[in-house]
């Protein structure tokens, strides 16, 4: 019955390309020539942040190697971080339509490509995933959560659980993407809390979001996490920046 009745609507409203709009032939998604645009993130990346290396040729990668910044980072508030494609002028009306235009219809689609891009910390057993908080004036504005979205259906792709409100944003910072550097961190500084932290005492975290460009919103989150006892916090994106 409820295969019927899906029919019935993509008959009459056929489902379309979340990029160029063009019709295709079942469920939402992507047309074959908007898919194969999208920079997807495959190995060889760095084992901790997943930074993907360039591969020249004769030239080789051990899976577990580590990139510039993260063999030089002290703090190592996120044990592991995954995206599932780069950031760029094509993948970025598929973000934008999504976080500001209500195109929530694709969460679902966009929840598939992070269960794909996450599949090596699905295998370090976590516990919960918890979205990156909107402080709430600006979820008022904006209507939804577009992280929340994603953690909806991603906790039904992978079977952890999903934790909506432990991790809140005490401040209405300034949109990261009007500021660079030092600027961003400083302004996230003290932005996050945990409300209930009996939740996520020593529970394996990971932390969903859209973009992670600098990474200063996903530090600033695990940090706030650690603090409040949770074990370990990995973090997955749907896109991050190419360097």
């Amino acid at each position: 019955m409820k295969e019927l009745l899906q029919n019935l609507i993509n008959l009459l409203l056929p489902p379309r390309c979340l990029i160029c709009g063009k019709t295709l032939g079942k469920n939402n998604g992507l047309c074959a020539q908007c898919f194969n645009k999208i920079k997807f993130i495959s190995t060889p990346y760095c084992e901790c942040c997943g930074r993907p290396f360039v591969s020249e040729a004769g030239l080789s990668f051990n899976k577990k190697a580590l990139c510039g910044q993260c063999l030089h980072r002290s703090d190592k508030y996120i044990k592991m971080q995954r995206s599932a494609f780069i950031y760029d002028d094509f993948a970025k009306k598929l973000i934008l339509d999504f976080k500001f235009y209500d195109k929530t219809v694709s969460a679902e689609t966009l929840a598939n490509m992070l269960f794909t891009a996450g599949r090596d910390i699905w295998q370090q057993k976590p516990d919960l995933l918890i979205p990156v908080p909107l402080h709430r004036l600006r979820l008022l504005t904006r209507r939804y959560n577009q992280s929340a979205l994603l953690v909806k259906f991603l906790a039904l792709k992978t079977g952890i659980a999903a934790d909506y409100f432990s991790l809140r944003r005490k401040r209405n910072t300034i949109p990261q993407v009007k500021l660079s550097g030092a600027s961003r961190r400083k302004n996230l500084r003290y932005a996050f809390n945990v409300h209930n932290s009996e939740a996520i005492k020593n529970k394996k975290v990971v932390l969903i979001d859209d973009v992670s460009t600098t990474g200063s919103t996903l530090r600033e989150c695990a940090k706030t996490l650690q603090k409040a006892g949770a074990k370990e916090v990995f973090a997955v994106t749907l896109a991050r920046t190419e360097d």
